[in-house]
């Protein structure tokens, strides 16, 4: 399991273990937090294309899906 530190969690570089359309390496581009610090929610940009997703943070703690940094 990916360890997050939410506070660290924007500009952080992720690559998808299975890419999808060729999209391989993201960098979180914009993250929202609550009156508690809490993240609220998270999105994603794809580096080639600049697509951007909206994704619950959560799922990058998922090994099988997501490493951390770009490989």
């Amino acid at each position: 399991m990916n360890k997050i530190n939410p506070s660290k969690l924007l500009n952080s570089k992720w690559t998808a273990v299975k890419p999808v359309d060729k999209e391989k390496h993201f960098i979180v581009s914009e993250v929202d937090f609550d009156e508690e610090g809490v993240v609220v929610s998270c999105v994603i940009e794809a580096v080639m294309s600049k697509r951007a997703t909206p994704l619950d943070w959560r799922v990058l703690k998922n090994e099988e899906c997501w490493q951390h940094g770009w490989k």
